[in-house]
């Protein structure tokens, strides 16, 4: 009977090529003879050997699915019958030895990490745009060495134990003969010099921590949230990198009498019973300066009145958003008996049927009697 590789290896029939490679990855780290050398267990490593190879090869693999045996007669081949498995060196190297590093010294210059800090603006400055001072504490290049790391009259040098390369090698025997590892080196850390004297100012890191003050443009139309990019205004890498970018983040004051929605402005302003009946201007301080909202006889509690281009600038595109102002009407608690005379007989000479707003001449005098009453005239 055939064998059956896709048994041996542990996996379905419809397994990726990337569950076979693991399953073969996990076999051969318990079945290696390094590791296990019981003859049995060496029988039992060819076999997933020679599954693998058949299966990780799509062309072997399409023939042993049609119940051909494209590996017949290939176990025995290369490295004492283990080799075939193996086609692709790096197979075996990250079933034991995990990935392979990047090889070569590392370098000691490195960009450094973005940064952030929030800044408080009020409402107008929101709306129109500004210029700020802002104070910045970041990792800037270390004056003393010039981001060397090295103090003053002396420099790197090279690593005497990887003599540069950054890496050391090891060699170690296997089933494949001499195998060679290789690591980063233990005293320069990789990165292929040593730095024997490094700067009292910033210990050998080549930076050092300072405030700066930045002067950043606002641009018209930023709410809460909206960040600032400043290129390389951020953290200076290690060994006097590229610096990072600096994200400036906005915080919007909160405004006495203005609440902002998008790039709308909303308002209540309250009038007493009788300036709704009869209408009326009211004085609004805009950020545009002072301007009169027309109140306009029988306005109702809860209407609003929209002044357009008198909201937040729009922060792509021109224009600007509204002023909306929502009125309250004011209903008096307390009445004297000559007001409440008044409102008594105005109820009788307008009736139910008449709209709220209109008045006949004699309704007119008699409201504007009660507004003189309410006025304290």
């Amino acid at each position: 009977m055939a064998t059956d590789y896709y048994a041996v290896l542990g996996v379905q029939r419809d397994a990726s090529q990337d569950d076979i490679k693991k399953a073969f990855r996990r076999l051969a780290r318990e079945l290696h003879p390094d590791v296990n050398p019981d003859p049995k267990t060496q029988d039992r490593f060819k076999e997933i050997n020679t599954a693998y190879e058949v299966l990780s090869d799509p062309q072997k693999k399409q023939v042993y699915d049609l119940g051909g045996d494209p590996a017949a007669g290939a176990a025995g081949g290369g490295a004492g019958g283990f080799g075939a498995g193996f086609g692709n060196f790096s197979d075996i190297m990250d079933a034991f030895f995990g990935t392979a590093s990047q090889r070569g010294p590392r370098s000691r210059t490195r960009r450094g990490q973005d940064a952030m800090i929030r800044l408080d603006i009020e409402l107008d400055e929101a709306a129109f745009g500004t210029t700020k001072d802002i104070q910045v504490d970041t990792a800037t290049v270390c004056g003393s060495c010039s981001g060397e790391g090295a103090a003053p009259g002396t420099s790197a040098q090279t690593c005497d134990m990887c003599r540069g390369r950054g890496e050391v090698s090891q060699v170690t025997r296997s089933f494949l003969g001499q195998v060679m590892t290789s690591r980063p080196c233990p005293q320069c850390q990789g990165f292929g010099t040593v730095v024997p004297t490094p700067c009292p100012e910033c210990a050998g890191d080549g930076r050092v921590r300072s405030r700066r003050t930045l002067t950043v443009k606002i641009p018209a139309g930023v709410d809460n949230g909206t960040r600032i990019q400043l290129a390389g205004e951020g953290e200076v890498g290690p060994g006097g990198g590229p610096a990072g970018d600096l994200y400036v983040e906005i915080h919007e004051a909160s405004h006495p009498v203005f609440q902002r929605r998008g790039d709308d402005l909303h308002c209540t302003v309250t009038i007493p019973m009788t300036a709704a009946a009869l209408g009326t201007k009211v004085p609004l301080e805009t950020l545009d300066g002072l301007e009169e909202v027309d109140i306009r006889p029988g306005t109702q509690s809860g209407q609003s009145i929209p002044l357009h281009e008198r909201g937040v600038t729009h922060l792509r595109g021109g224009g600007r958003g509204q002023l909306i102002v929502h009125v309250e009407v004011l209903t008096p608690t307390k009445m004297d008996p000559e007001q409440e005379e008044l409102l008594r007989r105005l109820s009788q000479l307008r009736g139910e049927e008449r709209p709220q707003g209109h008045f006949q001449p004699g309704q007119q005098g008699l409201f504007s009697r009660l507004k003189d009453a309410f006025n304290g005239r």
